[in-house]
């Protein structure tokens, strides 16, 4: 355990290290996110309330991604253990920093057997234009824009401007809730914390 702590630790550096410095061939790419980010200020740290919890059967949904296809969560039964990452809008500080970070430590996923989803109720467009800004995701990124936020109200992560929260749910491969972490919007989730979730699926 001591030995994980410490490659969390290291590993969590690197991510931040690597979101929040650029190199003199990356600073145009770089110049032109921090551009359009939108700035939204300190937001209400939560606003709404779940309708699952732990032990739950995770509620089914179907959503269009970046890459074209239909994604089902279904279709990971048996198969996957899922995580899904809802982050409240495309163009905004901490979201541009957290996929990008998860970008790169996508072992720890794979070495829990386990499937990166992230989800927001942005449109297709706006979703292709803010992950290839980001230089691209190596997960799939859906959209919950149509019927407008249906996904995240069916966990009662919806806010009540018709953004999500953000949240990651845990999600084992009988299609159970195992962990749930609806997070200060203002904030990213410690990423050992997800570690330490995913190290307790069998």
């Amino acid at each position: 355990m001591k030995t994980l702590s410490i490659f969390l630790i290291g590993f969590s550096a690197t991510i931040f290290v690597s979101c929040s410095t650029t190199s003199e061939v990356d600073a145009p790419s770089s110049a032109s996110l921090r551009a359009s980010v939108y700035k939204p200020g300190t937001l209400k740290p939560t606003d709404s309330v779940l309708k699952v919890k732990v032990g739950d059967k995770a509620p089914n949904f179907t959503l269009p991604s970046v890459s074209g296809k239909k994604v089902s969560l279904s279709q990971y039964r048996g198969k996957k253990n899922v995580v899904l990452s809802f982050v409240p809008a495309a163009f905004t500080p901490v979201c541009s920093k957290q996929w990008p970070g998860y970008n790169i430590s996508l072992e720890i996923f794979k070495n829990h057997d386990a499937e990166l989803l992230g989800i927001t109720a942005d449109n297709i467009p706006t979703l292709h234009a803010w992950t290839t800004q980001m230089g691209g995701l190596d997960f799939q990124a859906l959209s919950d824009f149509w019927p407008h936020g249906k996904v995240a109200n069916s966990y009662g992560i919806l806010r009540s401007d018709g953004t999500t929260e953000r949240a990651l749910i845990v999600i084992d491969k009988q299609g159970i809730i195992r962990y749930i972490d609806v997070h200060d919007i203002n904030k990213r989730p410690p990423l050992e914390d997800l570690a330490a979730a995913l190290s307790k699926l069998k």
